[in-house]
């Protein structure tokens, strides 16, 4: 299939859809190291927006008016408080651990009422129901989300805000749970040179392509950040997807603290801990096929573990290429030329200009983490260790956690319904088919015996 390659008006429309903030409780989840760099870390991301907001609390109260039949009908009958519960449920977006305020995790909502993304609108998601800040949120429907925004807007009287101009030129993400954010960060940038100083350029033509997001548990294991590994990690690598035309050169360095406390929230967060049954005489039999088979590329786990962080050429992994060919040789360079890369300074960071593949991620909390991987095309474990059984078109049927496969409950169907109407539902399904969307791939599992993948799965949930 063809890719779909659509001009990208970010810097006109001012897209930053990952509105960075501070506030709200601090959750338990945050580890010893630099306790008190970490909460502050939280607390922007929750509670302070350095973006324009993307709505009021007013539209989103009547967001309801413009869903489908029957849900709009549920909705009108339904008191303010449960109608909100249901558009939590509808968008995937949750409250905050520990919060009683009402609030989402995913936006700030200052006293005004305004909403701004910010970070955990992809990574504070829940772990089979269960709130995790720091989990990929598999199931937020931004593009659902903005296109009834715009809905609400109109019958409202009101204009439609950057978000929803935006949309009509990018796709926000196709499938939810995933997003174009890959192309959000190339478009902002490509407004800025190379001291983020604002600059007129042509828009540019990009390979949009829906990507999953990363756990963040795994921040504090890697040294460097995307799954091609192409930029070191470092705070200010965290600061690009706030390059709004309304933030100035200035904005950065007045704000480096403030992304050094996120930089220590992230490297704070550990994986959780599985809590259902595990075989443990199964599981340490599957310690040792892991270490022989799979340690190489993702590492070792317990008392003397090791994570190798190794780039593996997209020749050999076989999984879909879009993802590493959609940056380009001269995108990634103008990144190592950056302020946000340390260029010509004494720590400057190294960049890799042209990498040949993917990195293996630790698998730390991998149970937890569904689904997989980079774009998010595989559900469970089991389809992961079984490549020739995968599933090419499925949903998420429940937020259970399915205990054979270890994964997402799913429901495989044939093909995406040509008659849903209803673009919330249709978003839930993956067809593997698209472009971008490929489960191919990472076929290494083909060497181990039926028995042999049963005890890798079972040890899988140990980690």
């Amino acid at each position: 299939m063809k890719p779909s390659f659509i001009a990208v008006w970010i810097v006109a429309f001012g897209i930053g859809t990952f509105g960075i903030g501070t506030g709200g409780l601090f959750p338990a989840s945050v580890a010893a190291a630099e306790p008190d760099a970490a909460a502050r870390g939280y607390r922007f991301l929750t509670e302070t927006a350095v973006l324009p907001s993307d709505f009021r609390q007013s539209t989103f109260d009547r967001l309801w008016t413009v869903w489908p039949e029957p849900l709009r009908s549920e909705a009108e009958n339904a008191s303010l408080q449960r109608r909100r519960e249901l558009a939590f449920q509808r968008y995937g977006l949750t409250t905050r651990p520990g919060d009683d305020s009402g609030k989402p995790l995913q936006y700030v909502v200052n006293a005004e009422g305004d909403w701004t993304m910010n970070c955990f609108s992809c990574h504070g998601g829940t772990v089979y129901g269960n709130l995790t800040p720091g989990a990929p949120n598999n199931r937020f429907a931004l593009q659902t989300l903005t296109e009834e925004i715009g809905k609400a807007k109109l019958g409202l009287g009101l204009l439609p805000g950057r978000m929803e101009l935006g949309a009509m030129f990018i796709p926000l993400g196709t499938t939810n749970g995933t997003t174009n954010a890959v192309v959000f960060g190339m478009g902002l940038m490509n407004g800025r040179d190379e001291q983020l100083n604002l600059v007129v350029r042509r828009p540019r033509f990009f390979t949009h392509h829906d990507m999953d997001a990363p756990p963040w548990w795994h921040f504090h294991k890697r040294p460097n950040i995307y799954i091609d590994g192409f930029a070191a990690k470092g705070h200010r690598g965290l600061m690009q997807f706030t390059l709004v035309p309304e933030n100035g050169p200035d904005f950065y360095r007045e704000h480096e603290q403030d992304f050094e406390d996120v930089f220590a929230y992230l490297s704070s967060l550990r994986a959780p801990v599985y809590e259902g049954s595990v075989d443990r005489e199964l599981a340490e039999q599957g310690r040792a096929v892991f270490h022989a088979n799979c340690a190489e590329c993702h590492g070792t786990y317990g008392a003397e573990s090791d994570y190798p962080n190794r780039r593996v050429p997209i020749d050999e992994l076989g999984t879909d290429p879009v993802r590493l060919n959609a940056l380009t040789v001269e995108g990634r360079r103008k990144y190592a030329r950056s302020w946000f890369a340390h260029a010509g300074e004494p720590d400057q960071q190294e960049t890799v200009i042209d990498p040949d593949g993917y990195v293996a991620p630790p698998l730390d909390g991998v149970w937890a983490s569904a689904p997989y991987f980079h774009n998010g095309s595989v559900p469970t474990l089991w389809d992961v260790l079984n490549p020739d059984q995968r599933p090419t078109v499925w949903r998420p049927i429940a937020t259970d956690m399915d205990p054979q496969k270890i994964g997402l409950t799913v429901e495989v169907v044939s093909g995406v319904p040509e008659d849903e109407t209803d673009m919330a539902v249709k978003r839930s399904y993956f067809d593997t088919r698209k472009f971008g969307k490929s489960n191919r791939g990472h076929d290494f599992p083909d060497v181990l015996s039926e028995s042999e993948k049963r005890q890798v799965l079972e040890y899988l949930k140990t980690l």
